[in-house]
């Protein structure tokens, strides 16, 4: 199963935060919102297929993102859970911890705001740059 996500930098983006990273559809963010790497989503929790979304509510499910920025890309691994509920209408938070509320899509990952390929944050601290991301369950 894929989804593909397309999104766009913001000048605010500092992606510091340590536990999570967030795409969001809002267009306008803080620079305390450390966790946000992409604005201005096509898509939030609400709009991936329910199959997908259904896929990932199994507690062995394992969720590859690909991060593509130009010629830049980055992998992250998480994992899906019997008790994600799915169901927010702005954004997607990819978590370290086992912590699950509604715009949660998977937990456990691999990397968090900061651990993402600092050339690609300094890439799309530009409103204009284009971000997709590719999510896989294997």
């Amino acid at each position: 199963m894929k989804e593909e996500i397309i999104a766009y930098g913001h000048e605010n983006i500092t992606a510091k935060h340590r536990t999570t990273f967030q795409i969001t559809k809002d267009e306008e963010i803080s620079l305390r919102a450390d966790c946000i790497i992409a604005v201005s989503s096509n898509k939030a929790i609400n709009d991936l297929d329910e199959e997908f979304k259904n896929e990932l509510r199994d507690d062995n499910s394992i969720l590859k993102i690909i991060i593509k920025v130009d010629d830049l890309k980055d992998e992250i691994i998480a994992y899906g859970s019997k008790n994600l509920i799915l169901n927010h209408d702005r954004d997607i938070v990819i978590r370290r911890s086992n912590f699950i509320d509604s715009r949660t899509l998977a937990i456990k990952s691999n990397k968090a705001a900061k651990d993402i390929d600092r050339r690609i944050i300094d890439r799309i601290r530009d409103r204009k740059k284009r971000i997709k991301f590719l999510l896989y369950i294997l």
